[in-house]
């Protein structure tokens, strides 16, 4: 038993410009903030699950699926709106009413194969560690390694040239944030003022898992994986 507040906050604007109405889209036959919406609501250790928005449609679909919702204000959903500034405002109108959390898991709407089990073994690792922030990550498909900048319209290593003549088994991994978890505990968040710190430790997810919603294209992603998962479960029944 964990003797803990745990709070999902899933912040979901209603602009984008990639794609109109991103977060209530229809992704395999549903809206795509109900995954996220669904996998928090299965978790075993989340007790309240907030919807931070300024949307009506989004409002009501998030309702509809058993979400809270807090209002947000028109200055936290502008485009230069950070999810920091929409936490601690989720953070104070709770508190107005009188909830507290011990913990924060930040769920965005953009990652829907993110489950409740990845969920909950990430509160669990989270717990075990004594760090102030988990972030979930998945390995980098390339290395940055062999990235270049342009200077001057030339290609220049970002990196020393060695690494360009290295193979990719020969280099460090390196991983980087998938979106889909954050979770800290609201003293570490008021200190650090970001969802990183020099005590933050990995949840480390599939590329498959990882698929991250920015446009139309992520969208074929993302229902095309769900669609062959629901094939091979169907398969072993």
């Amino acid at each position: 038993m964990i003797n803990e507040k745990i709070l999902a906050i899933i912040p979901a604007r209603g602009g984008s410009k990639r794609v109109p109405k991103k977060n209530i889209k229809s992704l395999n036959g549903k809206p795509l903030i109900y995954y996220s919406i669904n996998s928090a609501l299965q978790s075993k250790y989340i007790d309240k699950v907030i919807v931070s928005t300024e949307d009506e449609e989004i409002k009501d679909i998030s309702i509809q699926f058993g979400a809270e919702i807090v209002e947000r204000p028109d200055n936290l959903a502008e485009d230069e709106s950070s999810t920091i500034e929409v936490v601690f405002h989720v953070l104070d109108m709770l508190k107005e009413n009188s909830y507290e959390p011990t913990l924060i898991i930040l769920i965005q709407p953009t990652s829907p194969l993110r489950d409740n089990e990845d969920i909950d073994k990430a509160i669990e690792l989270f717990l075990k560690s004594k760090c102030d922030i988990l972030m979930s990550v998945r390995e980098t498909k390339h290395p940055p390694y062999w990235c270049f900048k342009l200077e001057e319209g030339l290609l220049k290593p970002i990196f020393d040239n060695k690494y360009l003549s290295m193979r990719s088994q020969d280099l460090e991994k390196t991983y980087q944030p998938n979106g889909a978890i954050f979770i800290t505990r609201p003293k570490d968040l008021n200190r650090n003022k970001l969802f990183y710190s020099e005590n933050t430790i990995p949840y480390i997810m599939s590329l498959e898992k990882s698929v991250d919603i920015d446009d139309e294209f992520d969208f074929m992603i993302a229902e095309f994986l769900m669609q062959r998962h629901q094939k091979k479960k169907n398969s072993h029944q």
